[in-house]
Formats: structure tokens, C-alpha cells, sequence
């Protein structure tokens, strides 16, 4: 892989709504590219992504998996990423290390709710992105609706790129509005869509056709002052009679339309839309056209950006050659029965050999490559070393964890951490028999570790081991991977909801804290104030006094005291969020001042103050979409406002109404048995965290009940 054009790299990630296409479109990309010999269904539980056997029995993709294919002398590394929101963690740290996406639209049911999540965090990584409209044979489909709701609820510039020649079961092709040409596949199926007819396009078309590239060159000449220059000079004269007869549409060429949409893509300033149809295997070869043309290699996203080690304020660059010192990013982990670890990781710059010894900066530890790998889906491949640009799999890594940088000792860099969900459902696991316990502990850290959206622990009043997730699919996969996998026996609780506690007014109080321990005398004080937050899930420290008056280790002191208070709580054992506390004042004994004595004194005083600030349980809120046949809108809303739901929109799309509420998380479980009956099984959902709100007291006085805080 090392020596290799960095310019004919392609790194990107498929990416939609769950049941969108993603998967059947990756598994006709590694057909076209000669990948693999032959199509695997998702509906089959074959399709090659799909290899975990929670995934093939569900139809639905869990965990992102990555291969590689070659398209136009082009490397194109891929990742297929998850649609379902219980799984977001897998679309994140995929977007944070590629280069360009895919995102693929049902061209019945358009922007749907997982497509706007998915859309958001690949703009949080400035990823450049192309559209594909897959599902243009279904009944419904419409693509200038969902070029419309690119614009709009994407907030886009967007244009077709493709005219569909026919519609829903008389869709054969495209017309490429670039070249100007139909490119049709025949009826006959029999070369599974290998084989298409470029053609000229009928005289029945090429108005709307014209049309359609008018639209597309006014939004690029609207975004691109070099275009649109071009663009205003046609003025259709040519040497005899001074007219040409031919509009603006017709005269620009190909190549300046294709420059033109390259340049504003690679800015992330425009999205070309593509449309075809995956399963009935039309146009996935010009998608891979469009990979190639439009999206970006490492060498167009320029310069890698971090920080140094040693000041955090200071930027360190590093451009993606292997001339430059080695750096990288872990992005996923997983686990493996006869390698044991497996991290992926994506190289930005220089070169990475077997056997060679990496830098952990944030861990200041020293890592050994044993293998490099090159991953398809669950299948792997050695090389011997590999280079600025490529994602690879390596095994060897210790002490390296998802989202840290992996560099050459002598020119160390740190590139920017992940961001990583709240967990916000979690369930009660006990092992059946003795040795599962052991199994269990070493089963739960490699789960931790692959996936940062998942976490356990003991609880210490009631001895129970809680595992906390996404969502119940998310705690249901774990689950069964536990007892499949990792062949451990275990009984598994109920759903629990992960509340937090917060303070609902401004308050203050002191602590001095004086007492001799192991023969010397301790001593610390401190008054501080509580203040509600603006919804952050943090807690903020502000410090009022003096160096003065205070010496910065002692403040130090009171502000751990604070924040290893935070995650026990206050009234229930739940973690404290939303709130700012302020240092207001202390106390100075030189003789018997400690560090430990203030650590008390902030711990004491900080619970204090949350308790005269009345302490409330918030508990997660949802954001959720339920898509229904209109006969059953006034059943779902009604059932909506018995769970205390919030219905925030209702709309009319596709023969369908949409209905957009904010429901507590505690009243959704079990909720798609509950929908299905009472629309038939015509009603689907999706729910995502929306924020924390606080609790009815009612309600909150049942929590405390059940958790025999009160009687």
C-alpha cells in the first residue's frame, strides 16, 4: 500500500436513515468493483457488510463495517455505517475519519428523521457529501421531492445530477445531465445490471432535460464566481446571423460542468444528487463515478490539523504524505477471538510498518505493531506496512482506546478527541453461576471498549450491575452478544431509565471542615453557591478568591471535592448535570490547612448547597417521529398524550402523516408493540436523546419509592 498516488484515495462512508438502502448499495459496489463474485441480500441475511449474526437475523446493520474495492484505478476504503439511531456512535466516529460520504435518500420517503441526525454530525466533520436516491422503482418515489427536502431540511444547495427515464415499475435509467446522454439498462436482468446502453435521448425528453441542467447550472453559478462567469458569457451568437439558437443549458460543456461541481463539492457547498435504484441493481456504477469525480482524496482535504503535547493552545499541521513524521487516529476497536484486539485507524500522514513501535501522547505509553490489516467486513488480509491516507486494522495495541492518536515518538501531535452519546437506558445483568461471573467482568471490558456508547457499573446500594446504553435495541444486542459470543449465562432486569439530578433554584452554603486524622489535623473551608444551569449536561466550577487569600492548590482541592461529588448525587444516587457552582468564599489556617480538609469542605459544602437548592430528578426526553396512514393520526396522538408526550408537529407526506413529539423516555418502552397494534403494523418510528427535563414530584417521589429512598 506505501508508494501509492494519495490522489487516487478515496475514503468514504455510506450513510442514511435505517432501511434506506445503505447496505444493498455497498453490497452492489463490491460486485461492479469485482470485490466480491457475487450479491449478497440484506432480506437473505448474506449480505456481506452484515456479518454479525444479530445483524443478519434483524435485517438491519449494527456495527460499521469497512472494506476496500478499486474503481477507475481509484482505492475506494469504505465504511457501511448503521441507520439505526441506537447505534449513532458508529456513524460518529466513522465521520470523523473520512474524507467524503454517501448519503442515501428512499426516494418515497425522503429526509427522514435518522437522515437529518447522520447529516448533522458529518457537518460537525465538514464531511463533502453526495446524494444518492435509491428506491426510484418503488410506488411514491419522487425525486425533485426529495431534492426539495435536501434544501430544506438539510439546509443544502442541491441539484439533480440525473433525469429518471421512467418512474416507480417503468424506471430503466438516468440521464446524465453532465454529458447529456441516457444510459439505460436493458429489462432482461440477466448480467445483474453489469451491462447498461449509453444512448441518446429521446426527443420526448429533452426538454425536461434542458430544464433540469438549467436548474443545475444556475445553483452552481450562484455559488461559484468563476462559473459564473462562464455562465453569463454565452450569449448564443456565432458568426452568421448572430444566434445560435441553443440556450445556456446547451452550451456549457461537460468538463466545465464537472469541474465546476467537483470544486463547489469538495468546499461542502453544494451536493450533486444522484438517483437510481440498488436493489433492482441500476446506476451503482455512477455512483462509483461520482466517488471518484467529485468526492475527496486525503490530498484535497489538504493539511491534518492538531495540537502539540505540550500546549494545547498551540496548532500542530501535518499533511497527508509519507514524507511526514507517522500520525493517526484509533476510531474503532473491536474484538477477536484469535487476535485478540483488532483498532482501526485511519493514517494521516507518513508511513506504519510491522513490528515498528508507536507513541500514545494522551497515554504516554509506547505501542508495538504486531499485524497490519486490511479489513472486508469480518475477513482480513496482511500487509506489510502501510501509508498516509489508507484505514487499516491493526492488533498489537495495549493501552490505545477509541478516539486517541497514535504518532512517531520524536514528533509527537494530538489530534481532537470524539464526541460520544449520552447513555441514557440501562438494565440490571447478574451472572447464573460462578465462573460466569469471571467471564462476565472480561466480557464487559472488551464491550466497553469497542463500543464508547456503552458502559457498566455496580451499583453500591443495591449490589446490582448495571449495564447502560442507547436505547432498548442497543441493551438488547449487548445482551445477546454476552450470551452468543462471549458464551456467558446471565439473567437480564428490565429496562431502567438513567435519571439526573439537578437544582432547581440559586443557593448557598459553608462547611468547615477541622479534624485530626492518622495524627494530623486537617483542615478546610469553603462557601460556595449552586446556580441552575441553561440545559448543558455539564457542571461548571467558577472561583471567586484571591490567590491572595487562598493558595491554588487549595482551590484546586475544593473543586475535586465538588466534582467527585457529582456523579453519586444528592437525593438518589444519580449523576448531577445542568448546573454552575461558584467559590464564594474561604478560610486560611496556616498551621492545619490540608488538601484533604478542603476536599471535604468542598464535597460537604457542595451537597449543602444542592440540598437548600431542592435537589429534583430530570430524566431523559425524547425526540420522536412516528410515520402513520392517516386513519390512525388521532389513535397515535392520543396515545401520545397519555404517555406525556408533547406533540411538537404534525405533517401530511407521501400519503403519510408525520408526527413529531418529545415523549419521556420512561413511557416509551415497549412502545413499538403498542403502535403495531393500534395502526395495524402500518406505523413506524424512530426516537432519539433529545436533553434532560426535571420530573413531576409525583412521579419523582415513585422513583424514590421503588429505589427504597422513601417509605
Amino acid at each position: 500500500m506505501a508508494g501509492k498516488n494519495i490522489s487516487k484515495i478515496r475514503n468514504i462512508g455510506i450513510m442514511a436513515h435505517i432501511d434506506a438502502g445503505k447496505t444493498t448499495l455497498t453490497e452492489r459496489i463490491l460486485f461492479y468493483t469485482g470485490k466480491n463474485h457475487k450479491m449478497g441480500e440484506v432480506h437473505d441475511g448474506a449480505a456481506t457488510m452484515d456479518w454479525m449474526i444479530q445483524e443478519q437475523e434483524r435485517g438491519i446493520t449494527i456495527t460499521a463495517a469497512a472494506t476496500m474495492c478499486t474503481w477507475n484505478d481509484t482505492t475506494i476504503n469504505i465504511i457501511d455505517t448503521p441507520g439505526h439511531v441506537d447505534f449513532t456512535i458508529e456513524v460518529e466516529r466513522s465521520l470523523r475519519v473520512l474524507d467524503g460520504a454517501i448519503g442515501v435518500f428512499c426516494a418515497v420517503g425522503g429526509v427522514e428523521p435518522q437522515s437529518e441526525t447522520v447529516w448533522a454530525q458529518a457537518d460537525r466533520y465538514n464531511v463533502p457529501r453526495i446524494a444518492f436516491v435509491n428506491k426510484m422503482d418503488r410506488i411514491g418515489a419522487n425525486l425533485n421531492e426529495t431534492v426539495q427536502e435536501i434544501r430544506e431540511k438539510l439546509g443544502k444547495k442541491a441539484a439533480a445530477i440525473h433525469y429518471p427515464i421512467g418512474i416507480e415499475s417503468t424506471f430503466v435509467g438516468v440521464v446524465d445531465l453532465i454529458t447529456m446522454k441516457a444510459k439505460v439498462w436493458p429489462e432482461n436482468d440477466s448480467n445483474l445490471g453489469q451491462v447498461f446502453n449509453i444512448e441518446e435521448i429521446h426527443p420526448d425528453m429533452i426538454d425536461e432535460c434542458l430544464a433540469a441542467r438549467e436548474e443545475l447550472i444556475e445553483i452552481l453559478a450562484d455559488n461559484d464566481d468563476e462559473f459564473a462567469d462562464v455562465y453569463l458569457s454565452f450569449d448564443g451568437k456565432d458568426s452568421e446571423d448572430g444566434k445560435s439558437g441553443k440556450s445556456v443549458a446547451e452550451e456549457i460543456s461537460a468538463e466545465t460542468l464537472s469541474k465546476a461541481i467537483r470544486k463547489l463539492t469538495l468546499k461542502n457547498e453544494f451536493v450533486p444528487v444522484l438517483c437510481g435504484s440498488a436493489f433492482k441493481n441500476k446506476c451503482v456504477q455512477l455512483v462509483l463515478d461520482a466517488v471518484t469525480d467529485f468526492l475527496p482524496s486525503p490530498d484535497d482535504r489538504g493539511k491534518i490539523i492538531g495540537h502539540s503535547v505540550k500546549d494545547e493552545s498551540k496548532m500542530v499541521e501535518r499533511k497527508p504524505t509519507e514524507d511526514e513524521p507517522f500520525s493517526s487516529l484509533v476510531f474503532k476497536i473491536t474484538t477477536d477471538p484469535f487476535i485478540d484486539r483488532i483498532s482501526y485507524l485511519r493514517l494521516y500522514s507518513g508511513k506504519l510498518k510491522v513490528g515498528q513501535t508507536v507513541f500514545n501522547p494522551l497515554k504516554q505509553k509506547k505501542e508495538r505493531i504486531n499485524k497490519i490489516l486490511l479489513m472486508h467486513a469480518n475477513k482480513r488480509k496482511e500487509v506489510a506496512e502501510t501509508s498516509a491516507g489508507d484505514i487499516v486494522a491493526i492488533s498489537g495495541l495495549k493501552f490505545t482506546t477509541t478516539g486517541e492518536t497514535l504518532c512517531a515518538e520524536n514528533s509527537p501531535v494530538i489530534y481532537d478527541l470524539m464526541n460520544f452519546p449520552e447513555c441514557v437506558i440501562s438494565v440490571a445483568i447478574e451472572p447464573k453461576t460462578s465462573p460466569d461471573e469471571e467471564k462476565l467482568k472480561n466480557a464487559l471490558v472488551d464491550l466497553s471498549l469497542e463500543d464508547p456508547s456503552f458502559n457498566y457499573k455496580q451499583n453500591d446500594e443495591t449490589g446490582q450491575l448495571l449495564i447502560n446504553g442507547m436505547g432498548e435495541l442497543h441493551l438488547d444486542i449487548i445482551t445477546d452478544r454476552l450470551i452468543r459470543e462471549f458464551n456467558v449465562g446471565i439473567n437480564v432486569g428490565s429496562p431502567q431509565v438513567s435519571y439526573r439530578e439537578s437544582v432547581t433554584a440559586e443557593a448557598e452554603a459553608e462547611y468547615i471542615f477541622q479534624k485530626e486524622i492518622a495524627g494530623k489535623m486537617q483542615f478546610g473551608s469553603c462557601k460556595i453557591k449552586v446556580i441552575p444551569g441553561d440545559g448543558s449536561l455539564a457542571v461548571s466550577f467558577e472561583n471567586l478568591v484571591s490567590k491572595k487569600k487562598l493558595p491554588n492548590n487549595f482551590v484546586e482541592a475544593i473543586k475535586k471535592g465538588i466534582f467527585d461529588a457529582v456523579p453519586a448525587g444528592v437525593i438518589a444516587g444519580y449523576p448531577i448535570i445542568n448546573m454552575k457552582v461558584i467559590l464564594l468564599d474561604a478560610q486560611f489556617n496556616e498551621e492545619e490547612s490540608t488538601e484533604l480538609g478542603y476536599t471535604i469542605a468542598g464535597s460537604m459544602a457542595f451537597k449543602d448547597a444542592c440540598k437548600v437548592g431542592k435537589v429534583m430528578l430530570m430524566e431523559p426526553v425524547m425526540a420522536t417521529e412516528i410515520v402513520t396512514p392517516s386513519d390512525f393520526t388521532g389513535d397515535v396522538i392520543s396515545d401520545l398524550n397519555s404517555r406525556r408526550g408533547k406533540i411538537m408537529d404534525v405533517c401530511f407526506k407521501s400519503n403519510k402523516e408525520h408526527v413529531k413529539s418529545e415523549v419521556p423516555l420512561s413511557e416509551m418502552f415497549g412502545y413499538s408493540t403498542s403502535l403495531r397494534s393500534k395502526t395495524q403494523g402500518r406505523a413506524t418510528f424512530t426516537m432519539s436523546f433529545k436533553g434532560y427535563e426535571f420530573i413531576p414530584e409525583n412521579l419523582m417521589r415513585d422513583v424514590l419509592i421503588k429505589k427504597g429512598i422513601l417509605v
